[in-house]
């Protein structure tokens, strides 16, 4: 019997370790044993299967609960190399809610209702896993690889559990139910059936190399199209390319989760995208005709006479594309006069005439306003 994986080791932390701990220690480890950053390193691999099942169970309440406990798929583990199937939490407990309240049990991890197999009601769990894009990308729209770790049907049972040669039999204690019903008084409580645990079949003679669970840990490579328009975590869902479903059942989604890099020119307001251009303080003055980057290249936009800082000019429908329509966001952009720390004599020569003969006072009315709304209404002057 294999010994039982000491999670909080394998993340390196302690086993009063807050959520936002373990996010952190997994996800520094992933990204130093990833797949794509070790090509050809076995032990790696292994390494980030490891490590990516420690944060499976941890970052679950339920997972990490029941691990603490030292219960239920966590107590005790079977031969071979496939070892503790975290699938196993896919939808037996939807199944008992099911049983109880007659209706559907669980949410996207599991759901279960009338008229659905068992297999249907123990499909694969969704998984989450993230993917970095550049600015660029997320805008434009990309293909880009994922290495994502998940669990695929055993290849020596195909997904079965059982010996090559042999098959699951019908559970005899809950007749294939996977429920025992305990009463209580006026009360009827199922529960998981303590011979299945669940299942509704047992399995005399396990496969070698899955131990029984039907499955095996691996690393499932993906080149998924990223559509344009993607944001800071937009969640794309691809159907079926979950967590493989216990003994052959159905299997989960995977949904992916976008981070995008900050661009240094260009800034999300609401659906479009917003720029900086600073002008010069004759440019401001005397209008000018300025060349300005957009998404796909540059343009040039007339600045009017007289433009005061602040003042924004919009390219309508020319910004990035709305997430799941055919439509355009803006480019908006943002003048701000651009006023230089330090002067030459030259140009200190050149200001001090422009003042001279622009020497009105821009605050007079100002001042004058303020005056006016200190005395009171029919007040003499």
């Amino acid at each position: 019997m294999a010994a039982r994986p000491d999670y909080y080791k394998v993340l390196g932390v302690g086993k009063n370790a807050s959520d936002e701990e373990i996010k952190k220690a997994y996800r520094k480890l992933a990204r130093k044993y990833h797949p794509d950053r070790n090509a050809g390193d076995k032990q790696a691999e292994e390494r980030f299967k490891e490590i990516s099942q420690a944060h499976d169970v941890l970052s679950d309440a339920e997972k990490r609960k029941a691990y603490d406990r030292g219960g239920g798929p966590f107590g005790s583990f079977g031969g071979g190399t496939g070892g503790f199937d975290p699938s196993s939490f896919g939808g037996n407990f939807g199944d008992i809610l099911s049983n109880l309240f007659g209706g559907t049990a669980g949410g996207a991890r599991g759901r279960t209702g009338p008229g659905r197999t068992r297999a249907d009601q123990q499909r694969g769990r969704d998984l989450e896993t993230e993917v970095a894009l550049t600015f660029d990308q997320a805008v434009n729209g990309a293909q880009v690889p994922l290495a994502v770790p998940t669990s695929q049907p055993c290849p020596t049972c195909h997904g079965t559990g059982a010996k090559p040669g042999t098959s699951p039999k019908v559970c005899p204690v809950c007749n294939g139910r996977g429920v025992e019903a305990q009463s209580q008084g006026i009360f009827s409580i199922s529960q998981p059936c303590s011979n299945c645990h669940g299942t509704g079949t047992v399995i005399e003679d396990p496969c070698p190399t899955c131990g029984g669970s039907g499955a095996q840990r691996t690393v499932k490579r993906l080149r998924v199209n990223i559509p344009a328009g993607v944001r800071e975590g937009s969640r794309i869902r691809l159907a079926g390319k979950g967590e493989a479903g216990l003994r052959g059942s159905q299997p989960g989604d995977l949904f992916v989760v976008t981070r995008v890099q900050d661009s240094p020119v260009f800034k999300w307001v609401g659906d479009n995208l917003e720029v900086e251009v600073p002008l010069t303080i004759p440019e401001a003055i005397s209008g000018a005709v300025v060349e300005v980057p957009t998404i796909s290249g540059r343009k040039r936009l007339r600045v009017a006479p007289g433009t005061k800082h602040g003042t924004i000019q919009r390219l309508r429908g020319e910004g990035p594309p709305k997430l799941g329509g055919k439509a355009r966001g803006d480019l908006r952009y943002r003048f701000v006069i651009d006023v230089p720390q330090s002067l030459s004599p030259e140009q200190q020569e050149a200001v001090d005439r422009l003042s001279r003969v622009m020497n009105g006072n821009p605050r007079a009315r100002l001042l004058d306003d303020a005056r006016g709304s200190k005395q009171p209404s029919g007040a003499a002057s």
